[in-house]
C-alpha cells in the first residue's frame, strides 16, 4: 500500500503547472519538533502526513495553535528561493509568546524551511509558471489540558504544498461589504497570526459570499470608524497625488507583504508612504485600494459597499490601478529574481 501510494506522489509532480489551482496537495517531506519537560527535541523529516495526538490536546480543547505561510520560488536561473523567511520566523514567535507557547527558535526556524524546501524540490514548480510552493509551519498544544491553561507540550511542524496563481487569469478588482461584524477586539489576539483569529472570520466570510461580495472590510471594533483589515489581508490605498497609505491598528496583523510593499514603494520607487489610522470616510477620496498578503500578493478592490452607500474607486473595477501594479511587479519581480531586492530578503535554498 505505501509503495503505490508514493508511486502515486511521484505522478503527481508531473503536473500541469499553470492548471494546478489553489489548494493542497501532499508532498513527499515535512518537518517536525516537539516540545516537552522545557525543551524542544532535535526535530527532522518524516514522510507521515498524519498528525496523532491526545483527545484531549490543547489544541482541540483551547485552541492554542499558531500559522505563517510563505512561498519558495524557482528563479529565472533555476534556484529555488524563499522570500524574507526570517520574517516568517519572528513573526511566529511573536504570536506563540502571545498566547503562552514556547517560541520554536527562529534559526531553527529557518533551517527547517531549507530542509523542507531541499526535500521537496520537485515539487517548486518551474519559473514562469505563475505557481510556487506554498510553505505553512504552523504549531500546536499536543499536551493533554483539561483545566483552562496552558499546555505543558507542543509540536511544530512545517508542510509543503503546490499551489498555482491565486486568481488564475489575473487579479480583477473586488467588490467588498463593511461588515457587520467585529474581527478583532481592542487589546485582544488581532495582532497575531493564530488560527482563533481566522475560525472567528469564517461566519462574516461565508456570508459575505453568500450577499454577492468577495470579503468583508472589518472597521475598529471600539468605534466602527477606523478601516482595519479583511479576514486574511491588510489594506493598502493610494491618495490622488501618489502617496501610499496603510491603516495603523494595534489590531492588524503586521502582513510581512505590506511591509515589504511599503518599504519598496518608499525607498525603490521613490514615493511618500503613510502607515497611520484611515478614517473609513476617507476612502471616498483614494484613487487606489488593495489587498495584500502572501497567497495573491496584491488583490485590488473595484468597490466597498456600505449599507445603502456605495463606493466605487476611481481606478476602475477591470484592472488594478497603475500604481498598485507598479508595486505588484516590483515585489514579484524581486521574487522571481530579475529585479534586485534589499539586501537579505531573498534566501537561496539551493
Amino acid at each position: 500500500m505505501r509503495d503505490r501510494r508514493e508511486a502515486f506522489y511521484m505522478a503527481e509532480k508531473n503536473l500541469d503547472w499553470g492548471n494546478i489551482g489553489f489548494a493542497y496537495r501532499v508532498t513527499d517531506q515535512r518537518y517536525v519538533s516537539n516540545y516537552k519537560n522545557g525543551a524542544w527535541d532535535e526535530g527532522g523529516l518524516t514522510a507521515d502526513a498524519t498528525v496523532c495526538i491526545s483527545e484531549c490536546a490543547g489544541i482541540l480543547q483551547y485552541c492554542q495553535e499558531v500559522f505563517e505561510g510563505l512561498k519558495a520560488y524557482r528563479t529565472e536561473d533555476g534556484s529555488i528561493v524563499t522570500f524574507r523567511p526570517d520574517m516568517n520566523a519572528k513573526r511566529m514567535a511573536d504570536s506563540a509568546r502571545y498566547l503562552e507557547m514556547p517560541a520554536f527558535p527562529e534559526e531553527r526556524f529557518l533551517e527547517a524551511v531549507d530542509m523542507v524546501v531541499k526535500a521537496n524540490a520537485d515539487w517548486v514548480p518551474p519559473y514562469g509558471s505563475g505557481a510556487s510552493l506554498y510553505l505553512r509551519p504552523y504549531m500546536f498544544a499536543s499536551g493533554p489540558v483539561i483545566g483552562v491553561k496552558p499546555s505543558d507540550e507542543y509540536q511544530f511542524r512545517l508542510f509543503a504544498t503546490p499551489v498555482g496563481p491565486y486568481f488564475k487569469g489575473g487579479a480583477k478588482p473586488t467588490t467588498l461589504c463593511v461588515s457587520k461584524y467585529d474581527r478583532a477586539a481592542p487589546h485582544g489576539t488581532g495582532h497575531i497570526k493564530a488560527g482563533l483569529n481566522y475560525a472567528m472570520s469564517l461566519h462574516a466570510y461565508v456570508d459575505a459570499h453568500a450577499h454577492g461580495f468577495d470579503e468583508n472590510m472589518y472597521l475598529d471594533a471600539a468605534t466602527r470608524t477606523y478601516i482595519e483589515e479583511t479576514g486574511g489581508a491588510n489594506f493598502l490605498f493610494v491618495t490622488k497625488d501618489g502617496v501610499l497609505v496603510s491603516p495603523k491598528s494595534d489590531s492588524i496583523l503586521p502582513s510581512i507583504t505590506r511591509r515589504s510593499l511599503l518599504y519598496i514603494a518608499e525607498h525603490m520607487l521613490g514615493m511618500k508612504t503613510e502607515h497611520r489610522p484611515v478614517k473609513f470616510s476617507e476612502l471616498k477620496d483614494f484613487a487606489e485600494a488593495g489587498l495584500c498578503g502572501t497567497a495573491a500578493v496584491i488583490s485590488p478592490v473595484g468597490r466597498v459597499v456600505n449599507g445603502d452607500e456605495v463606493i466605487d474607486l476611481p481606478s476602475g473595477r477591470e484592472k488594478m490601478g497603475p500604481v498598485l501594479q507598479k508595486l505588484y511587479d516590483t515585489i514579484t519581480g524581486i521574487q522571481a529574481g530579475h529585479i534586485e531586492g534589499p539586501e537579505g530578503w531573498i534566501r537561496k535554498i539551493c
